[in-house]
């Protein structure tokens, strides 16, 4: 093995192994995001502009709450490969792992706060 070029020892997969489902699960994402983004943004004209009350009722019901949430949740996925994405290729080092790291944990919260909220007023 040690007469392979850097080339062949890495052709196939690349360098990490796992840049086609990194790509891959962009690509899938993107397409979900295409489709949950206008149908999110029908659903939320309708109570925009509404009072406390009403609005709260309107994401009592299922369809509202689950698009509101899905999209939260797709997209902050979305957002936390393409952010990896990012880092990866511009920082390095140790600040790059911190920033990574601290990325991926605000990705995540921002999520969870999200659903939570929609789940807040859905129950």
């Amino acid at each position: 093995m040690a007469y392979l070029t850097d080339r062949k020892r890495a052709s196939g997969m690349g360098a990490a192994h796992t840049g086609t489902d990194h790509h891959w699960k962009m690509i899938v994402t993107s397409v979900a995001l295409l489709v949950l983004i206008p149908v999110f943004v029908f659903t939320f004209g309708a109570a925009l502009g509404s009072d406390y009350e009403t609005a709260l009722a309107y994401y009592a019901r299922p369809w509202p709450s689950a698009i509101a949430a899905l999209t939260i949740a797709v997209s902050f996925y979305h957002f936390r490969k393409g952010v990896q994405t990012l880092i990866e290729d511009y920082v390095h080092g140790f600040a790059g792992k911190v920033c990574l790291i601290a990325a991926i944990c605000i990705s995540y919260a921002a999520a969870a706060i999200g659903i939570l909220a929609v789940v807040r007023l859905a129950l």
